[in-house]
């Protein structure tokens, strides 16, 4: 799956990797709900990390198109929860 880190670029991330992710989409989805900016902000760090840990960086060129588009690590609750579907920022 193609992941857009929104300002860093794109990384391929291995169907095997989702399930890791999903959870700690859950934990970023339970913060931004709750309202609570402190949470919210170690968990979107959280996520950001794992998939930059996991994904392989595609180059700079390249024009596959995203399956996920993930905020950077500075965007505020505000924008995430705009962000977010029904299945949060990564589908199950």
């Amino acid at each position: 799956m193609i992941v857009r880190l929104m300002g860093e670029g794109q990384l391929d991330v291995a169907d095997g990797d989702l399930a890791a992710l999903n959870s700690l989409d859950g934990e970023l989805e339970s913060a931004i709900e709750a309202g609570d900016e402190t949470a919210f902000r170690a968990a979107l760090h959280a996520l950001l990390e794992s998939v930059r840990k996991v994904g392989k960086p595609l180059p700079a060129d390249s024009l596959a198109p995203s399956e996920l588009i993930l905020p950077p690590a500075d965007a505020a609750i505000d924008e995430v929860k705009a962000m977010l579907g029904d299945e949060g920022l990564i589908p199950d």
